[in-house]
């Protein structure tokens, strides 16, 4: 009898874990559009040009280039950045003037003193093969680049950021130890200069695993009224936040379902959200996915502060 209700629970469990495993695989792929071009498998930053065409980077290893995509997910131009290096190329981010922004500041190992951030044309107005860019160059103050960072203190990968009005927003990959799962906001300026990053805020998304809750690409819409954070497993939405107080406002989280290494998002539109992940061992992955905010479930995580009346005294 024993032997028999082992038995029976490990079928019970098996089968909740499979139906479960299902509803996520569907919950993900239900939302892709495209299967991306295999020379993007480490796909790291996306972001439209001004025509609409959706341009992608991979991440190190790669040379120094931008890959522009079709509807359907193939290459249809590369651009050279000429006095580029790729040493970690981890997210695009677009101005309000077109100009495209390429992140190489990964940081795995939190020892990097000195990162890089490259600034182009839009692409469509590149008519040849190749380019050069503004470099922009910044560091974070908290590190002397000679004394080893504690492992509670490794929060200086970076793989995320946004371009709002004359500065650049940067949001790190948390890699504490023990994990705390806060992601810091750091500013610095649009242009070609050494920045100190200025720490201005920071966000807790979870402490369950950090492969769930890294921050591993970030991306405003054209309106600049919603901030889309991405992670393994979800979309963090901010809305209704004033000036770049990003988490004073309302704040959601949407289920994407199936864990897979996404590692870019951008807005399409006010209310689309294009996201990619990269390539698991040609089973999962290598994909871009839509999402409509206006029919996607999103789950409030807390509501924006009601201003306080003012109190009028009487004489």
């Amino acid at each position: 009898m024993l032997k028999k209700s082992i038995i029976l629970s490990v079928t019970v469990v098996a089968v909740v874990a499979i139906t479960l495993f299902g509803i996520s695989t569907h919950r993900l792929y239900s939302k892709k559009q495209l299967s991306v071009d295999p020379k993007l498998n480490e796909i790291s930053g996306i972001e439209y040009d001004k025509k609409g065409f959706l341009w992608a980077i991979n991440d190190s290893g790669d040379d120094p280039k931008l890959y522009r995509l079709d509807d359907n997910g193939d290459i249809t131009k590369e651009v050279m950045v000429a006095n580029a290096k790729n040493i970690d190329w981890e997210d695009i981010t677009q101005n309000d003037f077109g100009h495209f922004f390429l992140g190489d500041f990964g940081n795995n190992d939190n020892d990097r003193k000195w990162l890089t951030i490259y600034k182009i044309e839009n692409p469509i107005d590149i008519k040849t093969e190749s380019t050069n860019a503004e470099i922009i160059k910044f560091t974070y103050p908290e590190m002397d680049g000679k004394t080893p960072v504690k492992p509670n203190d490794r929060n200086f990968d970076l793989e995320a950021f946004v371009a709002l009005g004359r500065h650049l927003y940067l949001f790190t990959k948390n890699r504490t130890e023990p994990f705390d799962g806060i992601t810091n906001v750091y500013k610095v300026g649009d242009h070609a200069a050494n920045f100190d990053a200025e720490l201005i805020d920071s966000f807790k998304t979870c402490t369950t695993m950090e492969k769930l809750c890294w921050i591993t690409s970030a991306a405003l819409s054209p309106d600049r009224t919603k901030l889309a954070l991405l992670d393994s497993t979800s979309i963090w939405l901010f809305e209704n936040f004033k000036g770049d107080k990003f988490f004073s406002g309302d704040i959601y989280r949407i289920d994407l379902g199936l864990i897979t290494q996404k590692e870019a998002v951008t807005f399409k539109d006010d209310n689309t959200i294009i996201f990619t992940d990269e390539k698991f061992k040609g089973i999962f992955g290598g994909n871009a996915y839509v999402i409509k905010l206006d029919e996607v479930h999103k789950k409030l995580i807390r509501k924006a502060a009601k201003p306080k009346e003012k109190v009028i005294e009487s004489n």
